[in-house]
């Protein structure tokens, strides 16, 4: 998408909260890879895919700064529905948590830092949706993890599943991100147990659905 096309798609959908602004901004100005910030347009479908799907238990694998989880908690209509999201670099805990404590909606989310597949182990319960936005080596271990602990009927998201390209045109040299996304996409392809497609928004999302 062109930059003009998506300044007039940004104008023709529902604003960006001010506490997602302030958010988006901190992120650019303090963290490194601020590309990774889920931003306006994926944020905006994300709180209305949570909204369709009405989850009571949501697992983020993958926290980064907090706009994919805050996003899908305003999306949350039950009233003891709640995020558990995961994040591997404790570096990023007080600026979790100080963005948390900022949003209307922050108190649904709950943190949890370490990584994904010890936290996961240690989680109980089963979960309506889960999104996956973590190290895109281990998304296959990530999915073969969370499908079962996903209930009937429920989804997976992940992001990142068109990486830039790549998993097209990876050239003379296949690194090992771009292997476990195209080991991913193969692995959710064939997988009779799910329904899938992929949306070509920003780095490719792909939507699983558990039979």
């Amino acid at each position: 998408m062109d930059e003009k096309l998506e300044q007039y798609v940004l104008a023709h959908i529902d604003a960006e909260p001010d506490n997602l602004k302030r958010l988006d901004r901190d992120t650019h100005l303090r963290l490194l890879y601020s590309r990774m910030c889920s931003g306006h347009l994926q944020g905006r479908l994300l709180k209305m895919l949570v909204r369709m799907i009405n989850p009571n238990q949501v697992l983020e694998l993958g926290t980064y700064s907090g706009y994919s989880a805050l996003c899908m908690a305003e999306g949350l209509m039950q009233p003891d529905a709640a995020i558990h999201t995961i994040e591997i670099e404790d570096e990023l805990e007080d600026f979790l948590r100080e963005h948390f404590a900022q949003s209307p909606h922050g108190h649904r989310v709950h943190l949890h830092i370490g990584d994904a597949v010890q936290v996961l182990d240690e989680l109980d319960g089963s979960f309506d949706l889960a999104f996956i936005d973590a190290n895109k080596r281990d998304y296959v271990e990530y999915y073969n993890m969370v499908l079962p602990r996903i209930t009937p009927g429920g989804y997976i998201i992940a992001d990142n599943t068109l990486w830039d390209g790549k998993v097209v045109d990876w050239g003379k040299h296949l690194d090992a991100q771009t292997k476990g996304i195209l080991d991913f996409n193969d692995l959710v392809a064939s997988d009779p147990r799910v329904e899938v497609v992929i949306i070509p928004l920003r780095d490719g999302l792909t939507i699983i659905r558990k039979k």
